[in-house]
């Protein structure tokens, strides 16, 4: 039977990644629908290819978007904005979301898709790090599937035993032996250089991933190790554990993806080249397996395998994800805003990389907010997130 997929965030390095395996196999899968915020001319091309019944682009150029589908021979229903998303993420016919929206952008339709019971192969952080708890309720309250697609979080979903991969509180149960989770972490660009030298770093130079091809948000959080921070943080919500039985390692070669520890003393890891087409592969066919065209781990090839301790001073945001999880949802929240509008000042060049670390911890110690209670909506999780980033802003206008 043949998975219809929407894929929202098509136009970046996951949805790159997911469609070149879709396209391997047209007849287990349709590509339903698409979404694009910025590279139109992409989406487009996309469209040409895919066929899609639905996309979703902005608000404001939903007309103009229409008229070059029709122009290109496409029937296409186009839908813009929020309002777009979530009604693409629940359409009746859509099978499986894949949720690789950027940022805080991608909560609202991810957690629609999980109200709506659909499968959805997640890839964005933020519907977990703003609103965990609120996430995996709706995920088991409607019967949701959700199958993590970052790498790390992938390996650690396959080297735990099914019954835990299908109910994630049996992590708990003391026969299945589950110690402690450890995610590994490239180190980026900057793990062999001083903090001097991170304070001088260009654009250029941190979103120079040494191993992982990845669009500059998130290579800029690789550089400040954030994105390892914010991956802790969504571990603690897909695994039910709390931080401190989560440990991060830097792993310089990006070939060991994540590890669980056993009782027994026993790791198991899922090693790989590194190629995000590995876990979304996985996910899309879990329980079965497909080829997902990635290149095949060569173990002749492999001189050696380092494994070094994170310095918590170099990179500052690992500890902060940490010190925000152990406050609470809305300290996450604060974290993550603050964060974004950080990095976007670093890509601006308003602030140097190493002034991230300084505003993600100025906001976290002075945003004050209400602890969410168990009635709490999305909007007040958008309502602490738009706080956040107003208050972040005013720090960045005093440093630039």
């Amino acid at each position: 039977m043949t998975q219809r997929i929407a894929v929202l965030g098509a136009t970046g390095s996951i949805g790159d990644s997911t469609l070149t395996i879709l396209a391997g196999y047209p007849h287990d899968y349709e590509v339903y629908a698409l979404s694009g915020y910025q590279r139109l001319d992409k989406l487009l091309a996309l469209c040409q290819q895919f066929m899609p019944k639905r996309v979703c682009v902005p608000t404001v150029v939903v007309d103009e978007f229409a008229q070059r589908l029709h122009t290109a021979g496409l029937n296409v229903d186009v839908v813009g904005g929020d309002a777009g998303l979530i009604d693409i993420a629940t359409d009746s016919q859509v099978d499986t979301v894949v949720a690789a929206i950027v940022g805080a952008a991608g909560l609202p339709s991810t957690l629609a898709a999980a109200r709506a019971g659909k499968r959805i192969l997640l890839a964005n952080k933020e519907a977990l790090v703003m609103a965990g708890q609120m996430m995996i309720e709706a995920v088991k309250i409607h019967h949701a599937t959700l199958l993590p697609i970052d790498s790390e979080h992938n390996a650690i979903f396959q080297c735990l035993p099914p019954v835990i991969q299908q109910d994630n509180t049996q992590i708990h149960e003391r026969s299945h032996g589950v110690r402690n989770l450890w995610l590994t972490a490239s180190g980026g660009p900057f793990l062999q250089q001083s903090f001097s030298q991170m304070q001088q770093a260009s654009v250029a130079e941190a979103v120079k991933h040494p191993n992982w091809s990845m669009g500059q948000k998130i290579s800029v959080d690789s550089a400040t190790m954030m994105n390892k921070g914010l991956e802790l943080i969504e571990a603690c919500h897909l695994f039910d554990l709390s931080e401190d039985n989560i440990n991060v390692v830097i792993h310089p070669q990006s070939i060991i993806h994540s590890m669980v520890e056993y009782s027994d003393g026993s790791f198991l890891a899922q090693l790989g080249s590194p190629d995000m087409k590995t876990p979304i592969a996985h996910a899309l066919s879990y329980p079965a397996r497909i080829n997902s065209g990635s290149q095949p781990l060569d173990l002749y090839a492999l001189s050696g395998l380092e494994f070094i301790k994170p310095d918590l001073q170099k990179f500052a945001c690992l500890r902060l994800a940490r010190q925000a999880m152990q406050a609470g949802t809305q300290a996450t929240i604060v974290l993550n805003a603050a964060n974004e509008v950080a990095v976007a000042a670093f890509l601006a060049g308003q602030v140097r990389l190493t002034d991230i670390a300084d505003i993600n911890e100025q906001a976290l110690a002075e945003v004050q907010v209400s602890t969410l209670g168990t009635d709490a909506d999305i909007d007040d999780i958008l309502a602490i997130d738009a706080m956040a980033r107003r208050y972040t802003d005013a720090i960045i206008a005093k440093i630039a």
